[in-house]
């Protein structure tokens, strides 16, 4: 999923290159290839700013402003994550990105058998508010921005998110959080689903809704191509998929009685960079293109800032090998040069151990170190995209948008995206790919060094991440006083009325904040979705 495939004449040696989209490449690209594909500078291309996007959604580029620099980041308890979101900041980080564990981002309490194991082990174990009272604690919410790495319970974290801000004095109109909030992704790329498809969708359009007014700063959907690239899609079904799935949000919003100009530009997008450079370059430019013209030609969308594709580039945990784990710190930096080259926004770099462990406060800095070297140092804000009227650039991303085009097509004869994830069609698609990826890897017919080539003085040694289960057990004992301390009777009443406004079909957003502001935890609150709308049931892959 991650590399080219490269193969060789026998004859004379020359390698013979094909991207993962299938794109193939030639040996020499001219001035004849861009009369090929018809190329047009107005059309295709235009000036930085202008659409349909392709050199970057801002006039100036990194010359008025670097990217934003927000590395992943939570373990453990709330104390233990706003430690390493100070530490972060100090560094010059200038965004959080957020981390759950497993237990809640599938709605359940520390303290539920369910959770057993895995509290804090892969991201921070939040219960309640007072979890977020002590995780942004001291940090500066109206300045700092929060991704929130959480699609399932996404509108309960976003719910708790405007309450800690009102907790700590912050004016919820100025604060930005961006939820991942994408649950057809989760479907497709991680598994960390509750509810069927209808009424989980039913719950981002609430989010979305509810933003509109009462957070207007606030992203209420990241679009995660992330996880399905990582899952086994290609770059260009990567693009494909996540523009359906963004049309399958909208068309949940605007039965709702709003104008798409309303909310659209508030969407963002979650988007992976691992694997062949010109490939990433190319398709960032082909999909800023792609999500213009779908939003001006298919929504009617008429203000040209409603039409970004704006969001996080991230770079590649399946890229990164276990193996000469130190090779990752230059597999990052290439990452990161693409997203930069391809006019990123905002980026979080994968850090080098985080193939096999949480990663150290080290190796977080070197990853922080590298975004800000292209950024200040190498020469990344010297001119907006540097790369545009390259014969080979500019004819790969034309081919890419082809691609792209036919794997919508795909999606669109067979029923279209929500019916596509509702019966597994693009996960069983997805899960062949990976199979077949891994094998190419295994047989040596995918190159990956370090792994299958130039493998000598392999570093055996890797320094893991401990997780003692001391902190589950402080988490489990802060959660049971939290339950005794409370106001009883006010978290039943909330509960009782988020239970009646969701049978009733109501936007629950205002119910999940007054629940939170009465420390309903976040298990309860999702036993009342759970109860209400059932769960989903994966479908048979095979």
């Amino acid at each position: 999923m991650g590399v080219a495939k490269y193969t060789k004449d026998k004859k004379d040696q020359i390698i013979d290159v094909t991207l993962q989209s299938g794109i193939h490449v030639k040996t020499v690209y001219g001035p004849e290839d861009l009369e090929r594909i018809g190329f047009s500078y107005e059309k295709d291309l235009a000036d930085p700013g202008q659409y349909p996007f392709t050199r970057g959604i801002h006039q100036e580029g990194y010359r008025s402003r670097a990217w934003t620099t927000r590395q992943y980041t939570g373990f453990g308890t709330p104390a233990e994550t706003n430690e390493r979101f100070k530490l972060m900041i100090s560094h010059g980080q200038s965004g959080l990105n957020v981390a759950f564990d497993l237990p809640t981002q599938l709605g359940y309490d520390s303290d539920d058998p369910m959770a057993e194991g895995e509290v804090g082990r892969v991201g921070m174990a939040v219960d309640s508010l007072r979890d977020f009272e002590v995780a942004f604690k001291d940090i500066n919410l109206e300045v700092i921005g929060s991704g929130l790495t959480i699609n399932a319970v996404a509108s309960i974290m976003l719910a708790m998110y405007q309450a800690v801000a009102e907790k700590y004095g912050f004016d919820p109109k100025r604060i930005s959080a961006t939820p991942q909030n994408d649950i057809l992704k989760e479907m497709i790329g991680r598994g960390a689903w509750i509810f069927p498809v209808e009424p989980a969708v039913k719950l981002i359009g609430d989010t979305i809704e509810y933003s509109m007014t009462t957070m207007p700063r606030t992203n209420p959907v990241s679009v995660c191509g992330y996880h399905i690239r990582e899952s086994g899609a290609t770059p260009a079904q990567e693009i494909a998929y996540a523009i359906l799935i963004a049309n399958a949000y909208i068309d949940n919003v605007l039965p709702r009685g709003y104008n798409v100009d309303e909310f659209v530009g508030r969407f963002s997008f979650n988007l992976n960079v691992f694997g062949n450079i010109w490939e990433q370059v190319a398709k960032f430019r082909a999909a800023r293109k792609l999500w213009a013209r779908n939003l001006k030609e298919k929504y009617g969308v008429k203000k040209p800032s409603n039409m970004f594709m704006r969001g996080l580039f991230g770079g590649g945990g399946y890229g990164l090998t276990k193996a000469q784990p130190e090779n990752n710190i230059m597999r990052g930096a290439y990452y990161a040069l693409s997203a930069a080259l391809a006019g990123a926004q905002t980026t979080a770099l994968c850090s080098y151990d985080e193939a096999y462990t949480i990663p150290t406060p080290h190796s977080a800095v070197i990853s922080l170190r590298t975004l800000q070297l292209l950024m200040d140092e190498i020469g990344l804000r010297d001119t907006v995209d540097p790369l545009a009227g390259s014969y080979f650039v500019e004819t790969l991303t034309k081919e890419m948008e082809g691609k792209i085009e036919e794997e919508m097509e795909k999606i669109e004869k067979a029923g279209g995206i929500v019916q596509a994830v509702a019966t597994g069609y693009i996960q069983r698609l997805v899960a062949q790919q990976a199979y077949e990826f891994e094998k190419g890897i295994q047989s040596g017919e995918l190159l990956k060094v370090g792994v299958n080539i130039y493998t000598e003085g392999e570093s055996a040694d890797v320094e893991l991440h401990e997780y003692t289960g001391e902190s589950a057990e402080t988490q489990i004992k802060d959660l049971q006083r939290l339950k005794r301390e409370r106001d009883s009777r006010e978290v039943t009443r909330t509960l009782l009325e988020l239970e009646t406004a969701t049978k009733a079909g109501k936007n629950v957003m205002p119910y999940l904040v007054t629940c939170c502001k009465a420390y309903a935890t976040v298990g309860e609150m999702t036993r009342i979705f759970r109860d209400v709308y059932g769960e989903f049931q994966e479908p048979n892959l095979f």
